[in-house]
């Protein structure tokens, strides 16, 4: 029997979207938000309405009618810590997300449009791979401030998906690996896989900068521009994820102007950049402390592994510590298609949110 899946995957400016006939990709689409119509709305949930309405007439406009399909699956959004693989979305999900999220995020979104569309013709939905997935080992969670424990939140869904496929590729158990899967997008994460659990994770508040995010900063001195300057919570959480990173050097968050910038002998912009990897070596070097050097590959993904430029610079100072594989890009919507499809054939089970 065929399944027909609809995954759903909503990100800050845009929703992508696809419809999968088991594992053949049938439309895959992506919806732009215009920074315009976003600013209508105070925070991403109360854009639930425009987002779903905006999937419903594309799907009306490429022909794919809603009793057709056999699930939804969306991304899953900043729920309390969650294990990896699927949930099966249920009214305490959707309450969670709408009314106490850990974190007020675009994918919080794909779990309540998922059920909406999916419970329309009565259907299951889904979310898989959180980016709350939390498999930490309580050695992990300490930060050196009882008040504040380390959590896991980031890219779980891509890494945990390159992971998975890295292994299937060479025909090795992914459960019998540790593998270091560093995603460098828009953020950076940089999670450790050992031996099938993500025990440990870099979030892009703790780590390496990128484009727009700051990554780890100074803590003294951002405490005091906190109280000095006077800056609202809103204002602060902007300045480190959204103005921070390369942005707040260069004024673009656009890796292809910087490199063109390097190419035409701007060096501020070459240390700016040299200095993105340096983090980023700096924070797989850590991860590999954590299985005392015992990894089997570093894996890079994420949409800047496309950059030559990047992965040679990185793949330089940190192939001594394993064999580096670089796969680019963000396989999440085949990912999450692939989860939901596993559950259906009863090929996996899914978890309820509890």
């Amino acid at each position: 029997m065929k399944f027909r899946v609809l995954a759903i995957n909503p990100g800050s400016t845009s929703t992508k979207v696809a419809v999968y006939d088991d594992d053949n990709l049938i439309m895959s689409e992506s919806i732009a938000h215009s920074s315009e119509e976003l600013s209508k709305y105070k925070c991403n949930m109360d854009q639930l309405e425009m987002r779903t309405e905006a999937i419903e007439k594309l799907l009306e406009e490429k022909g794919i009618d809603v009793k057709s399909l056999n699930a939804v699956v969306g991304r899953g959004g900043a729920l309390p810590p969650v294990k990896s693989g699927a949930y099966r979305v249920n009214d305490l999900m959707i309450d969670t997300l709408k009314n106490r999220p850990v974190l007020d995020h675009a994918s919080n979104l794909g779990a309540v449009i998922a059920k909406s569309i999916a419970d329309s013709v009565e259907i299951d939905s889904f979310i898989y791979d959180s980016i709350s997935v939390d498999e930490m080992s309580d050695v992990a969670r300490i930060s050196g401030l009882k008040d504040f424990e380390r959590t896991s939140m980031g890219h779980a869904l891509n890494t945990r998906a390159m992971a998975l496929k890295y292994a299937k590729d060479k025909g090795l158990d992914y459960k019998s690996l540790n593998l270091i899967v560093a995603h460098v997008g828009g953020g950076a994460t940089v999670y450790l896989h050992e031996h099938g659990q993500m025990s440990d994770m870099i979030s892009d508040d703790e780590g390496p900068f990128s484009p727009d995010r700051s990554g780890r900063v100074p803590c003294i001195a951002l405490i005091e521009e906190c109280y000095e300057n006077k800056f609202s919570l809103y204002d602060m959480k902007k300045k480190i994820r959204g103005k921070g990173g390369i942005y707040s050097y260069l004024n673009t968050n656009d890796l292809r102007k910087v490199e063109e910038m390097i190419s035409d002998g701007d060096k501020y912009a070459e240390i700016v950049y040299d200095a993105m990897v340096y983090q980023m070596a700096k924070a797989i070097g850590e991860m590999a402390t954590v299985v005392d050097g015992d990894v089997d590959a570093i894996i890079v993904t994420g949409g800047i592994a496309h950059s030559n430029m990047f992965t040679s610079k990185l793949k330089k100072k940190i192939k001594f510590i394993s064999h580096v594989e670089i796969m680019p890009g963000e396989n999440e919507m085949e990912s999450l298609a692939f989860g939901a499809l596993r559950v259906l054939k009863g090929e996996e089970t899914a978890r309820e949110f509890k």
